[in-house]
């Protein structure tokens, strides 16, 4: 299943099936938990490289 804009991803087979950011086993939990830490959106890119700044948006677009 693909959601956000295909950015958000549920795989059985992924992180025992929690929403990843594009099939990269970064969880949408993950992402939310280093922002609601008070991490940046630009701490969180240089920490996660393989990550884009629509990762994060499609994570908070998510989480709501």
């Amino acid at each position: 299943m693909a959601l956000e804009a295909d950015r958000i991803t549920i795989d059985p087979d992924i992180c025992n099936g929690k929403p990843v950011v594009r099939h990269l086993r970064i969880t949408v939990e993950s992402i939310l938990d280093y922002l609601s830490a008070g991490e940046s959106h630009e701490e969180i890119l240089r920490q996660y490289p393989m990550l884009e700044a629509e990762d994060i948006s499609a994570c908070l677009a998510f989480a709501t």
